[in-house]
């Protein structure tokens, strides 16, 4: 009752409150934490594996094969037409890239391998960046950035803070370091479905957006450009979202559960 109160108290005030289905219940919790282990599994998999030389469908192939090991799905696979497992977005790709018989990782690249696994109904989802052989000081230290901007992030994950606190703090990194924060694209809910509400910016400001109560859960997964935040998305397939001027662009995604006292990362 209390929660609920405060919830009620906080709407009153003019802000944005969760509604009570997008708090996670304990055992949602300990469901999404199993499927989690699958996440990290998996993308753990795609660490020892990825190599100079490889195509990217042999990361589809990877991810298909662990998930399947665990007795999870997919969760991107056949997603409103989504034809893969994973989604492998190279140098200038932003997201959704498809992975490719036809695309092979060479030295100098820099890939994001976004992974979502559903078990038992419950989903977690999660990205890393790996860079191939010897990349450019650019290359690095745009990845690099972005995994700071997103641990600066994650910070301001408090219980009754605001998503906007989590936006700012990484936007404000991004734009110190000289990158722009692509805005059309952002995190959003996870647990109970693949895309929850709420949708989760990192141009925001402190103090505006929805209240983090105890129970959310949501990603945090900026993608940042080396330099302009426009983007455009492939008109042949409909999913695959490039930079508009070809610069690289970096993404790292966490999944995380507000708590009484802070946070818990469920993937990484």
């Amino acid at each position: 009752m209390a929660f609920d109160q405060k919830l009620d108290h906080l709407a009153s005030q003019g802000h944005i409150v969760p509604r009570r289905d997008l708090i996670k219940t304990q055992e949602d919790i300990a469901m999404i934490r199993e499927a989690a282990k699958v996440n990290r599994a998996v993308l753990d998999e795609v660490a020892e594996k990825i190599c100079e030389g490889m195509p990217t469908s042999d990361i589809d192939r990877i991810v298909a094969e662990k998930t399947a090991s665990y007795g999870a799905v997919c969760a991107p696979l056949n997603y409103e037409g989504f034809p893969y497992s994973v989604c492998t977005s190279v140098n200038d790709q932003v997201c959704h890239g498809f992975p490719s018989e036809n695309v092979f990782l060479k030295e100098g690249d820099i890939i994001n391998v976004d992974c979502t696994s559903i078990l038992n109904g419950k989903y977690a989802d999660s990205s890393r960046m790996f860079m191939i052989g010897q990349v450019s000081e650019e290359a690095r230290k745009l990845v690099e950035a972005t995994k700071k901007a997103c641990d600066l992030g994650l910070e301001q994950v408090k219980p009754w803070g605001f998503l906007g606190d989590v936006g700012q703090a990484v936007n404000d990194y991004a734009t110190s370091c000289g990158y722009q924060v692509v805005r059309e694209i952002g995190g959003h809910g996870v647990g109970n479905g693949f895309h929850e509400d709420p949708w989760v910016g990192f141009t925001t400001r402190r103090g505006s957006e929805m209240v983090m109560a105890p129970g959310l859960m949501f990603t945090i997964e900026p993608m940042i450009n080396a330099g302009s935040s426009k983007v455009y998305t492939d008109k042949k397939n409909g999913w695959e979202i490039y930079t508009l001027d070809g610069s690289l662009s970096a993404q790292w995604e966490y999944q995380v559960l507000v708590t009484e006292d802070g946070y818990e990362m469920i993937s990484w």
